[in-house]
């Protein structure tokens, strides 16, 4: 398979040219299994989970088949409707415009220095980093100073940085990178997790800003693109979206400074009538396209797709088919949008119109690149992961791996399924041969957790 793929980009950064996994764990047939450290030295923060009656997320606390964490995806939510193998996979890869100050290209011809993907442990209130290469955990973050929250979305940006969302209320910027932390706790050195044990709050030294925000129910995360600096090689004026709502007829949509949480624009889009759907938690999913519009998608049949522009905050609501109960969505390199579950919808931005087919597919979704590029599914039943063709929107592929919940793409073209609870797999799309990272504790996350699909998000031509 032959793709062309927009790296991350940082201080020490990268990017690569003819890349491949020879570093990787070895597997036989059917994959073997990493077994990780669940503990952390900050307790077992149960706080975690969400207890409160009525509203449909429980977060871990029961089986997969759920909707947020709780009950069966298909039923529109939560509990009651009311809420590799070492082959090469890469050609080329650059950052446009990137100019000879980078190297040509930057970064030379090597291997990315790091390329992780973050999960969220939702009921444990932290966040892991692992290794795409090793299959590996090699960080734990707390990501409120609570240690409770329920974090799920997490989005990495161009410079390669995470941010994630507390389904509970915040927002939170990890550096990925220890060269960028800095001195806060006093202590010589930096502090920070190189495992799957967590270090206290205030203590963890990789924790960039922490926005305390007081939702009810705050889902969405994504990074928006930046500008590339050609004389630094970094990514700079970076902005995340995420979007919060207290279900008192308004659903709050935000940009953040990346550089330190602070808000730099907020518009309070209505609910009821002709605008948002005014349950299922406000927008369940949010992406950002190559223009920097965020895209954000209701939870259900009922729900709707948002797009907000980014130059002048202004937006436009769509109705969504009903053919199926939405739950994963994604842009992908051409703009197009896409929702998930065991349909597909496909929306044209240019032409407004919506295609639709059966999948078989669960929840989280994700897109790869090239004329060859599937958009991959989790499967039903939560055990692997499905290959569509984005054209026909007719299944091609459907591999094993330890359990699927949320997918994504890694920068070597492996795809990621990580489960409802505690294992994360890599998948070769070519072979199915995967590795399994067991060691993750209330894991719920299906949103960029790589940050490929942004750096891949186009627009339409038209």
């Amino acid at each position: 398979m032959t793709k062309s793929v927009l790296t991350l980009v940082s201080t020490s950064l990268f990017l690569i040219t003819a890349c491949g996994d020879d570093s990787g764990p070895t597997s036989s047939e059917g994959g073997i299994v990493s077994l990780g450290d669940t503990g952390g030295s900050g307790g077992d923060n149960a706080e975690g989970m969400d207890t409160k009656n009525g509203d449909g997320d429980g977060d871990g606390d029961t089986s997969p088949g759920d909707g947020d964490g709780d009950t069966d995806p298909g039923d529109g939510d939560g509990d009651d409707g009311s809420e590799g193998s070492g082959s090469n996979k890469w050609d080329t890869l650059s950052v446009p415009d990137g100019g000879n100050n980078c190297g040509g290209g930057g970064g030379g011809n090597d291997d990315p220095e790091w390329s992780y993907l973050w999960a969220a442990n939702s009921t444990q209130g932290t966040i892991s980093k692992i290794d795409t290469k090793t299959v590996t955990e090699v960080g734990r973050y707390q990501v409120r100073p609570d240690g409770a929250g329920s974090p799920s979305r997490t989005s990495v940006s161009l410079s390669g940085h995470v941010a994630v969302a507390s389904r509970n209320g915040g927002v939170t910027k990890i550096y990925a990178d220890e060269s960028f932390c800095e001195e806060s706790n006093g202590m010589p050195g930096i502090q920070t997790s190189n495992s799957s044990a967590y270090l206290p709050w205030g203590e963890e030294e990789c924790v960039a800003w922490h926005k305390p925000m007081d939702y009810q129910s705050q889902r969405p995360a994504a990074w928006g693109p930046g500008e590339f600096n050609e004389g630094t090689c970094q990514w700079e004026n970076e902005e995340l979206w995420t979007a919060g709502t207290n279900n008192n007829g308004t659903i709050d949509i935000y940009v953040l400074d990346g550089d330190d949480g602070a808000t730099k624009e907020m518009i309070a889009v209505p609910t009821g009538g002709d605008g948002l759907a005014a349950s299922f938690y406000g927008i369940y999913g949010g992406a950002v396209d190559g223009d920097g519009n965020f895209w954000g998608s209701q939870l259900g049949s009922s729900g709707k797709l948002i797009k907000v522009v980014r130059e002048d905050m202004t937006y436009t609501i769509y109705d969504t088919p009903n053919d199926a109960s939405w739950y994963g969505m994604t842009v992908d390199e051409d703009g197009m949008v896409w929702l998930c579950r065991n349909y597909v919808a496909r929306f044209d931005p240019q032409t407004e119109e919506w295609t639709t087919a059966m999948t078989g597919g669960y929840t989280g979704c994700m897109a790869d690149v090239g004329e060859d590029g599937l958009l991959w599914q989790a499967s039903s039943g939560n055990q692997g992961v499905i290959g569509v063709n984005r054209d026909t929107l007719q299944v091609e592929k459907s591999w094993p791996a330890g359990g699927a919940y949320g997918i994504s793409i890694d920068f070597e073209g492996y795809v990621w399924a990580v489960a409802f609870g505690s294992n994360a797999s890599k998948i070769d799309p070519e072979t199915g041969q995967f590795w399994m990272y067991d060691g993750l504790v209330g894991a719920y996350t299906y949103s960029d957790m790589t940050g490929f699909a942004l750096s891949n998000a186009g627009t339409p031509s038209g």
